[in-house]
């Protein structure tokens, strides 16, 4: 990961997108934090840090990330920005593990059925999804199951995806959305669609490091700052 001519350390820009990531902090909550250790860093310059490496961090946890189970919880939540309601959808496993997750500015069929497209293409065929009395996540994983079948080229016969519709047995997932809205509460919505998805996926990322989701030669699992060190590496 690029630090090189940056103004700031390594560890000061890591430090800052960590806390930011983490802990339900403003962005001029960093800025005082970090004057009182002699720090003089604008709250605009850790947003951009923010924006800037949050999707890389994202994207190196990604290849460490431990295989999920085959038995899925799917469902969407939501998130303001510029004033307007958008989506993330979300799917957790039956350890209570992330799945897969996609930002999107609408809530209707083709938003679903692209979620789980990435999902399939990333994790593999689940055997069970559960779902909320939602009718266009229903159309949309039988409609990508379809889709994975026909694609299969294998000699063995898949079988459909089975889906389970409950509000009830949809509790899981509902309660995991807790922790990411958390940490969203604090900054009172986003700006843009691109900030969103960028300061979304590195939440997610912290939420699932969080889990002990990334793989590790050694034992115990290291430290959440430990982490991040790594990723950046």
């Amino acid at each position: 990961m690029v630090f090189k001519g940056r103004h700031f350390d390594r560890s000061v820009i890591l430090l800052c997108v960590r806390w930011y990531l983490a802990y339900g902090l403003s962005l001029r909550n960093l800025e005082e934090m970090m004057a009182e250790r002699g720090v003089m860093v604008d709250h605009a310059t850790i947003h951009r840090w923010t924006v800037h490496y949050a999707p890389l961090l994202l994207e190196q946890f990604n290849r460490r990330k431990r295989a999920v189970t085959r038995r899925w919880h799917v469902d969407e939540t939501y998130i303001k920005v510029r004033g307007r309601w958008m989506y993330l959808y979300r799917a957790i496993d039956s350890n209570g593990d992330t799945v897969e997750f996609w930002f999107s500015e609408q809530r209707n069929l083709t938003a679903a059925k692209r979620f789980l497209r990435i999902a399939l293409k990333r994790h593999g065929r689940p055997e069970r999804i559960v779902i909320d009395g939602s009718q266009a996540n229903r159309e949309a994983i039988l409609s990508s199951d379809t889709e994975s079948r026909l694609r299969d080229h294998s000699r063995c016969r898949l079988k459909p995806i089975r889906i389970r519709q409950s509000r009830y047995l949809n509790n899981r997932i509902e309660q995991d959305h807790r922790a990411v809205k958390r940490r969203i509460r604090p900054m009172l919505g986003f700006k843009s669609i691109t900030t969103a998805r960028a300061i979304l996926g590195g939440i997610e990322m912290v939420h699932m490091v969080r889990k002990g989701q990334a793989k590790h030669a050694q034992i115990p699992q290291p430290s959440l700052a430990e982490q991040f060190e790594q990723l950046a590496a």
